[in-house]
């Protein structure tokens, strides 16, 4: 029970999610234009105020993604970010000419570091550039926040008087980012307290906080800024980011929802949300969370030990201090199997967060029975995988039609797989490949097929759900050309598993160089090609 109960009506604090732009810079998370969309529809839904849509200067293609959101989102507000200079800031203007609630977030570093090492400017030449930007970017917008970059590491007074010229030059939100997750929560509550009786005109401004994880205080950091008057924070789903990651949204607004009494803040994010957008962003991006990650993780509700379990039984509370409900869980496992009908996978699905469309729903029944057939119960994990399409088969690129692997130990026998694809241009293609051990033949083949290489830095294979019959999950880590690329596959089969997360791997590389296939130069060559000469006659 809360001791420190404060009478006053709870603060608004907004949410800012920056899961398309710091996030989608981390390795391993980038994502596609039509995917960046379909997430931001699913930002919008969970309740996010503003979604910073990415950095239109840095490409392209970056800018049309940025533009696409910007365009089609409703009921949140779009983000761009940019460079104090003018190029970036034309450039997000651009991608948000059609947007319902633009806001233009241009940013400068301040800390002595990066001013002498970064930038090679002077105190007052970082003043005037970043007074410049957000004049230029309040010409195009009403909606300016101006970031400090390390700013934790800056000189206060400093830091106080920047955040004052800019907003005197039109700047509505003033962001504090602790950018190399550096700071302590004692130090970043006293640095809000500080900004907000030294900077002119604090009361027009609201403060916002953008702490990243490198010390596993990301989350901490921001509660703790929103203690020192905070009314922002910039984070963002599974807490993915730039190294360690940024603030995990799930953690920070549940922290606030359990101990609303304590922090005397809330938000208006619809928390029954949370765990279906983390797992859509999983499915995504193919990095997933471990399995005792706090909110979100597969075992945030889960009781094993005898212990814990009797608690349970006599009282939820003894070992949960939140509702499995209020995140997205479900209370219970509800078995289907082979008898179900729709109207019940229709009703699992939505109670699960999933709101589809007849003809979606069509296409998980179909995959439901599929499923039924190779296995007696099927769980809430297994539907889940289903309506997030996780099998990898409905996605374009390379498809597997067929395979069979054969093993065994001795003398003269060699685990050997043959594979059957459809090409992304529709063409059938058998290959065949010997190797080390089943997998390895597996692997092999399929890079014949595809005309592929892979460096295979990780494999693994977990259980979705449980039981003999449950569905095999497999994930790989490769590399190529030094990006690293992930993959996952689903199946009741551990082998098919392993060759559709292989595929889901040479599909993404598909997908990132077909911008380029029409350029010339070493990338472009780089791409999967399909291998006309392994056509197999009907």
């Amino acid at each position: 029970m809360d001791t420190d109960v404060r009478p006053e009506a709870p603060a608004r604090v907004a949410i800012f999610d920056t899961s398309l732009r710091d996030g989608e810079q981390s390795p391993g998370c980038s994502m596609t234009a039509a995917q960046k969309l379909r997430f931001a529809h699913a930002l919008a839904e969970l309740g996010v105020d503003t979604i910073e849509a990415g950095f239109p200067a840095s490409s392209d293609s970056d800018l049309n993604g940025c533009a696409a959101i910007a365009r089609d989102v409703r009921g949140a507000g779009v983000a761009t970010l940019a460079r104090c200079n003018s190029g970036d800031i034309e450039a997000c203007a651009r991608a948000l000419e059609h947007a319902e609630r633009p806001r233009i977030h241009v940013f400068i570093s301040t800390s002595p570091l990066h001013r002498e090492h970064k930038l090679g400017m002077s105190r007052d030449d970082v003043l005037a550039r970043a007074v410049a930007g957000v004049e230029q970017a309040r010409r195009y917008v009403d909606d300016v926040e101006f970031s400090a970059e390390d700013a934790l590491r800056t000189e206060p007074e400093f830091l106080a008087e920047i955040c004052g010229a800019a907003l005197a030059a039109g700047a509505r939100t003033l962001n504090i980012p602790d950018t190399v997750g550096y700071t302590t929560p004692a130090e970043i509550r006293a640095l809000f307290e500080y900004l907000r009786a030294h900077v002119k005109d604090a009361h027009k401004a609201i403060f916002s906080a953008h702490c990243h994880d490198d010390l596993g205080l990301a989350v901490a950091n921001s509660l703790a800024a929103i203690e020192g008057g905070a009314r922002q924070v910039e984070c963002t789903v599974n807490g993915i980011g730039e190294r360690a990651g940024n603030c995990a949204m799930e953690e920070l607004v549940m922290a606030l929802e359990t101990r609303r009494a304590y922090f005397g803040a809330t938000t208006g994010i619809h928390t029954e949300r949370l765990v279906p957008t983390s797992r859509l962003l999983t499915r995504i991006t193919g990095m997933g969370v471990q399995r005792n990650k706090a909110i979100v993780g597969a075992n945030a509700f889960a009781h094993e030990s005898g212990i814990h379990q009797h608690g349970m039984l006599k009282h939820r509370g003894t070992y949960e201090i939140l509702r499995p409900e209020a995140v997205g869980w479900a209370k219970s496992q509800m078995i289907m199997g082979r008898h179900s009908g729709r109207a019940a996978l229709a009703d699992r699905l939505k109670e699960l967060g999933f709101a589809l469309d007849e003809a979606q729903l069509n296409q998980v029944f179909g995959r439901f029975k599929a499923l039924t057939e190779k296995k007696r119960e099927v769980f809430d994990a297994d539907l889940e995988a289903l309506a997030l399409g996780i099998d990898g088969r409905t996605l374009g690129g390379w498809r597997l039609n067929r395979l069979h692997v054969s093993t065994g130990v001795g003398d003269g026998i060699l685990p050997t797989a043959s594979v059957e694809l459809c090409s992304p241009d529709g063409e059938r293609i058998t290959e065949a490949a010997t190797g080390d051990g089943p997998v390895h033949a597996l692997f092999a083949a399929l890079a014949r097929g595809t005309g592929t290489h892979l460096d295979i830095e990780s494999y693994q294979v977990s259980s979705v759900t449980t039981g003999e019959d449950a569905q095999g999950q497999a994930s790989l880590t490769a590399r190529m050309h030094g990006d690293e690329v992930t993959g996952s596959g689903t199946s009741t089969d551990i082998l098919e598993a392993s060759a559709l997360a292989w595929l889901d791997i040479v599909n993404r590389l598909l997908r990132r160089r077909a911008p380029d296939a029409t350029a010339a130069g070493s990338d472009a060559d780089a791409a999967p090609q399909p291998v006309a000469a392994r056509v197999a006659t009907a």
